[in-house]
């Protein structure tokens, strides 16, 4: 069996952040080798995970990014068990970088981006998730990742990262507007961009409920369709984006705002993630 040092449990815990005795335990068992040690540790951690998997991960940080062009923003989310988790500034840092890695390496799935490198040494975000898994004993996982392409993108990150938007727009300079419009998005959380993007699910199962309320306040059958239509037009302007009331001026929608602005300008696309 290899003598291993205290020095050399140390090193192995300033390295990967795991315990003492998970550090000596896998050099040990690795007979002083540092980078099966350092697999061992994440084996570990995978098997936490494993153990962990029917937990509920709520907590965490979603962190949208633009990029220098202002023409691609990112929102992505790392989740885990517990708030006093998520507000530690190593979990912070490690969700910012994962974000940015996103941002700059053009993947398009989860999968994809949890095969990129962390740190320039080998270690994959992947490999990352499960070291924290390992050290702090909750489950924790990259459980978002969305892009957007435009003229103009903007990301907006409410305070404390619990909720994220981002917003593309369909003309160049409008780096205010975008920021207005994220914050609508992300106060508001419009379903669409407009009633042509509801799904008819959705339709469908509004003209259903708004049926079974009017009937539930006696209304006669023959007025069962047109009253429920007055709530679907209810429900468009109120959770489709440009119908929504303007927040900074609610006698406007978003629409008329961005018209007002310039006439052609609109919204091409937006996404919102919120861990509530």
């Amino acid at each position: 069996m290899a003598k291993i040092t205290a020095s050399e449990v140390n090193k192995l815990r300033q390295m990967t952040g795991s315990g003492m005795m998970d550090c000596k335990n896998a050099l040990v068992e690795a007979e002083g080798d540092f980078d099966k040690a350092i697999e061992i540790l994440r084996k570990k951690g995978q098997k936490v995970a494993a153990k962990r998997g029917d937990r509920e991960a709520n907590e965490g940080l979603i962190v949208s990014l633009a990029d220098g062009t202002g023409k691609k923003g990112v929102i992505t989310a790392l989740t885990c068990e517990t708030d006093f988790v998520a507000k530690n500034a190593d979990f912070n840092d490690v969700a910012n970088k994962i974000a940015n890695i996103a941002l700059n390496s053009g993947v398009e799935t989860i999968d994809e981006l949890k095969t990129q490198s962390f740190d320039g040494n080998g270690l994959t975000i992947g490999d990352k998730v499960m070291e924290m898994v390992g050290k702090i004993g909750e489950k924790i996982d990259v459980t978002a990742l969305d892009f957007i392409e435009a003229d103009t993108v903007v990301a907006y990150n409410h305070p404390g990262n619990q909720v994220a938007s981002l917003v593309g727009l369909n003309a160049e300079g409008h780096s205010e507007v975008g920021r207005d419009v994220a914050m609508q998005i992300a106060a508001m959380a419009p379903v669409a961009l407009d009633k042509e993007g509801v799904s008819q699910e959705t339709i469908d199962k509004e003209i259903e409920i708004g049926k079974d309320l009017a009937r539930q306040e006696g209304k006669p059958e023959e007025m069962l369709e047109k009253i429920a239509m007055g709530k679907l037009n209810k429900f468009f302007k109120e959770s489709t984006l440009l119908n929504q009331a303007f927040i900074k001026e609610n006698k406007k929608s978003v629409g008329q705002y961005l018209k007002e602005i310039d006439s052609n300008l609109t919204v091409t696309e937006f996404k919102r993630h919120s861990l509530s």
